[in-house]
């Protein structure tokens, strides 16, 4: 249940780290931080927080308290929750009723702390990092019917509903996703959920070769066979998928097909055919197998525990080929997701020049970069996310109308915003 709007609070505001469980106590804070100039940093269950750039703030939001689902009607597709609610405890209540959240939210966990952290519906809202089947139904953003959230003021905003046919004002749900937490405390949210397919089986296709690969992904996502997930994973990551239909080791292509269990078969038959593919060269792996190969590729975990560098590079799928060529010259592993067009790229060592060279290199080729992972002395230097001036001048207003004494995550994406 909501909270009553009446509903006292009394918060110790000498305190460093403010873990409020109620709606009120929050608009408490955030007016008391406006008074008196208090930068916040905002918090949920702290699974991205080392993603972007470090920022000097005097106290902390953290929001894991603030948590529970509102509402959840599985017949009319959605599910309205606490900012602050687990990912895991939505998927847990979606399972019941054999639905999911289709975007597919990656879990950082692995990557930063060797173990699953899948975050809070808040943080995965305000970061818009989607799984594999991107391509095919969009990102986090496309499936947020509605939110209520707080300004920079303490003053409650709105967008959206519970439908997915809304025009109630402007659509602020797609601007706030992706914004790190820098323009809005988000409060509530209405998500969208689908059915899970009756089934999901994965054709695998034994392939080292970074051409072919791509050349499989792109005639794959052009065909009537409509998949849901392509990657593909260089030899040195062969190793990481050792599951009982997978019959060869070494690099692979791996193309997803969902649906009714008559029709995904004949699909990957008849993709086989389109694809020209010999029957030494392929296996099938089944739904349960399959769920585990795309969990773990939505999850990153061959960079579990990674020490080195990690990018995450979007480019048009034409220009994917000669983004990698030009960057493998340095100490690189990585694969790709998205059908061709996502490349997560690990660098064992990296320097500013490096990173000026990749970001001139894929800014070049249509792209850009976010820095998922890099060492402390770098970070406070470099860009961590692709931005050119117009579009910054442009966020600088936004930010401006949203939080005007800059006390939301103060330069976690950009200085000055």
């Amino acid at each position: 249940m909501e909270e009553k709007q009446s509903s006292q609070t009394s918060l110790d505001f000498n305190q460093n780290v403010f873990k409020p469980s109620t709606r009120e106590e929050i608009v408490e804070i955030v007016k008391n931080c406006f008074k008196k100039n208090i930068p916040l940093e905002i918090n949920g269950l702290k699974s991205k927080n080392k993603i972007g750039r470090n920022f000097q703030s005097e106290k902390t939001l953290d929001l894991s308290s603030y948590s529970g689902v509102i509402e959840y009607k599985p017949e009319e597709l959605y599910i309205k929750v606490k900012a602050g609610t687990p990912i895991k405890e939505i998927v847990k209540q979606l399972d019941k009723n054999n639905q999911q959240l289709a975007f597919e939210p990656n879990d950082f966990g692995y990557l930063f702390s060797g173990e699953s952290n899948s975050g809070s519906i808040g943080g995965v809202v305000s970061c818009n990092f989607a799984g594999s089947r991107r391509f095919k139904v969009g990102s986090v953003r496309d499936h947020v019917l509605g939110f209520q959230g707080l300004n920079g003021k303490g003053e409650t905003i709105k967008s959206g509903g519970t439908v997915v046919k809304n025009v109630t004002g402007y659509d602020l749900c797609k601007l706030l996703s992706g914004s790190f937490g820098t323009l809005s405390i988000l409060t509530e949210l209405s998500i969208k959920v689908l059915p899970k397919p009756e089934t999901s089986k994965t054709l695998v296709i034994k392939n080292p070769h970074l051409k072919k690969a791509l050349s499989y992904l792109g005639q794959s996502l052009s065909s009537s066979t409509d998949p849901s997930g392509g990657v593909f994973y260089p030899d040195y990551f062969g190793k990481n998928f050792i599951l009982n239909d997978l019959t060869h080791e070494g690099g692979l292509t791996a193309i997803r097909i969902e649906g009714p269990t008559n029709s995904v078969d004949q699909r990957i038959d008849r993709l086989s055919k389109e694809l020209k593919l010999l029957s030494q060269e392929i296996s099938i792996l089944d739904t349960e197998q399959s769920n585990i190969f795309w969990n773990r590729t939505k999850n990153l975990e061959v960079f579990k525990n990674l020490k080195s560098n990690l990018l995450r590079i979007v480019v048009p799928i034409s220009e994917t080929l000669q983004v990698i060529q030009k960057l493998k010259s340095n100490d690189v592993n990585y694969f790709i997701d998205w059908g061709g067009s996502l490349v997560w790229m690990a660098f064992n060592e990296i320097n500013s020049k490096i990173l000026n060279e990749t970001k001139q290199i894929v800014k070049k080729h249509h792209g850009y970069y976010t820095i998922i992972k890099i060492e402390e002395d770098l970070k406070a230097s470099a860009d961590v996310f692709t931005i050119d001036p117009i579009k910054y001048k442009i966020s600088e207003k936004i930010k401006r109308s949203f939080d005007p004494k800059r006390i939301f995550n103060p330069g976690k994406m950009y200085t000055g915003i």
